[in-house]
């Protein structure tokens, strides 16, 4: 065969087969993801069924609860919720004044926040500083310290727990014992938070075009200005679904609270569970605190849902 005969021949890579990037399909033609074909192959009215019945799967315990926290601790004590729907009778809102007139609770709901906020807001903002510095900027021993950021992943808590509580208790300031505190309890958040935070942001950072920081770095700006104006606002969806785990994983946190926070600084978690050990059947106390300390979670997640969408999906579609 001659040459000419031979490139007349021969695929070219954009045309499909092995080398090109549509596969088995098309030149060109753009990859599906997981749910598309899912959803190809279970057809439209069979997904849209799957998905019902998850969400009705996570939905009914929180109506369940929702319910409870709305029926007198009688009427809990004779039957499930799900009886008001064939007995129906009166919701009232007394349990929650009752809860909320409960000072211990209220100082354990706003415990809670002060723990989450700034547990959340140190992650995320020195997380996007490592990441950044990671992924685009040139120092010694950058590539074995990612290591060791990486190696940290795989650290469990609980390994910590007694060790970290031993340096707390040797922490004191003035009178102000780190151990049994509310900074106590965030600086151990913050600080098992960062490896997974650094680990996510860096990976998607990395994929930002270098072009970008090139242009910027042309026109005279600075890392600080790089990071501000290119990489932040192009890293908003990854950094808004991390700041969205961060928040959940520390709201919903109770090992922690439990071996970290003394009474007063302990959060709504800590406060259920010793309600639980104390008041079994009252159920018009534990019904209605269960339901807030889900509620503002459930908030925080679909008040930034595009943006958790966003940064989960971000780099699986090219």
């Amino acid at each position: 065969m001659s040459t000419a005969e031979k490139e007349a021949g021969a695929p070219s890579p954009a045309a499909g087969g092995n080398g090109g990037r549509g596969g088995d399909g098309a030149a060109g033609a753009p990859r599906r993801g997981v749910a598309a074909r899912i959803v190809g192959r279970l057809g439209g009215g069979a997904a849209q069924a799957l998905l019902v019945l998850i969400a009705l799967f996570w939905l009914v315990p929180t109506l369940g609860l929702l319910v409870a926290s709305l029926r007198s601790n009688e009427d809990n004590s004779a039957g499930g919720w799900w009886q008001v729907f064939t007995k129906p009778t009166q919701l009232t809102a007394e349990s929650y004044s009752a809860l909320l007139d409960k000072s211990d609770f209220v100082d354990s709901f706003w415990n809670t926040v002060l723990i989450t906020v700034p547990a959340t807001v140190l992650v995320v903002a020195i997380a996007a500083l490592a990441a950044y510095a990671f992924a685009w900027m040139e120092f010694p021993g950058r590539d074995w310290l990612f290591m060791v950021v990486v190696a940290l992943l795989v650290v469990p808590v609980q390994v910590a727990l007694i060790p970290v509580a031993k340096l707390y208790g040797k922490i004191d300031f003035g009178g102000f014992q780190m151990f049994g505190s509310v900074t106590g309890v965030v600086l151990f958040h913050v600080a098992f938070g960062l490896p997974f935070a650094i680990f996510l942001l860096r990976n998607f950072f990395a994929a930002i075009p270098r072009d970008l920081l090139e242009a910027a770095r042309m026109d005279g700006g600075s890392e600080w200005t790089i990071f501000r104006r290119v990489i932040f606002p192009l890293g908003g969806p990854a950094i808004a679904s991390l700041g969205i785990f961060q928040f959940l994983w520390v709201w919903n946190d109770l090992l922690v609270a439990l071996v970290f926070a003394d009474t007063e600084a302990q959060p709504m978690t800590k406060w259920l569970q010793s309600q639980m050990r104390q008041f079994t059947g009252n159920i018009d106390i534990l019904a209605p605190g269960a339901f807030l300390s889900l509620i503002v979670p459930l908030v925080v997640f679909f008040a930034f849902q595009r943006y958790f969408v966003q940064g989960v999906l971000a780099g699986s579609v090219k």
